[in-house]
């Protein structure tokens, strides 16, 4: 799909509960990424946290995604979490050797290293090394989790530095609207106790800011949170840069519709961006 220089998708690709809604009711898991990949033209790829795909299955991501389309991947937990970045060279190279197939096909965005809660500001001479080491030709961000980098001080502006100078984006997580719902909702609820609840920093450091939302399970409730992020693609792509924007919501089966909804909003102040492809369940004719 061809749409101005944003790129626009949601947490996963597969998820049963969108079919007859995303994707065509006669569906099959087999069908889900053509048929998601026809319509969005990212994804966050978060199962790589927790293991890598085979290869073969990497290739055959790479024969079902649409022509544009940009996975962007999750850097294993034992590199971010489990081992901090000390002494996994080998790790980190196994994870992007498996990725290399979708880079040589330009299937891939930027991967996204995010630290956990307890890697501080004593640890950024730790991520300069690791990141300076990352090897060329790959397309990275960083997201932080650690609270004295969202305090306005010396190691934020330390941090910040560090991902300007290395060309790197921050990546900005706003959950506002998923901590400002009906926490009664089972499924609200559960996202709540999993998500991080931080401050919201909308800074641009590198050329393909990365946003990742955590809206309201009500989809037209995202409207006053999601106004000020149109604001800032309007004003990133005015400058020229790419931007990422990964919609959720709490059990993500409003994610899709939510996503759309914001491209609509983003339609009436920049009509150059298109119309969104029609859903897989919306066509007719369409099989499964």
């Amino acid at each position: 799909m061809t749409r101005a220089r944003h790129h626009l998708g949601c947490p996963v690709w597969s998820n049963r509960d969108w079919v007859g809604e995303l994707f065509a009711p006669a569906a099959k898991p087999s069908d889900f990424l053509r048929q998601y990949s026809a319509v969005f033209d990212t994804v966050e790829g978060n199962s790589c946290f927790y293991g890598l795909p085979k290869p073969e299955t990497v290739l055959r991501w790479r024969d079902e995604a649409a022509p544009g389309f940009r996975f962007c991947f999750k850097f294993p937990r034992v590199i971010s979490h489990e081992r901090r970045l000390r002494g996994v060279a080998a790790e980190t190279t196994e994870f992007l050797d498996r990725l290399t197939p979708l880079a040589e096909a330009g299937r891939l965005g930027p991967s996204f290293l995010q630290l956990p809660s307890r890697f501080g500001p004593d640890d950024l001479p730790v991520l300069r090394d690791y990141l300076t080491a990352l090897p060329a030709g790959f397309q990275y961000a960083v997201e932080v989790r650690h609270r004295a980098f969202f305090a306005k001080g010396e190691a934020e502006r330390q941090l910040n530095r560090l991902l300007r100078d290395l060309d790197l984006d921050r990546v900005m997580l706003d959950s506002r609207a998923l901590f400002d719902a009906d926490p009664t909702d089972p499924d609200t609820q559960t996202a709540q106790g999993r998500k991080p609840r931080l401050p919201v920093h909308a800074i641009s450091l590198g050329p393909r800011p990365f946003i990742r939302y955590i809206g309201h399970p009500v989809p037209e409730a995202n409207r006053p949170y999601l106004a000020p992020w149109l604001d800032k693609l309007d004003l990133w792509l005015n400058e020229g840069r790419e931007p990422y924007v990964f919609i959720h919501t709490p059990n993500n089966r409003q994610a899709p519709r939510l996503a759309r909804l914001f491209h609509e909003w983003l339609r009436t102040r920049r009509p150059e961006v298109g119309l969104l492809p029609p859903w897989p369940a919306e066509a007719t004719g369409d099989d499964g």
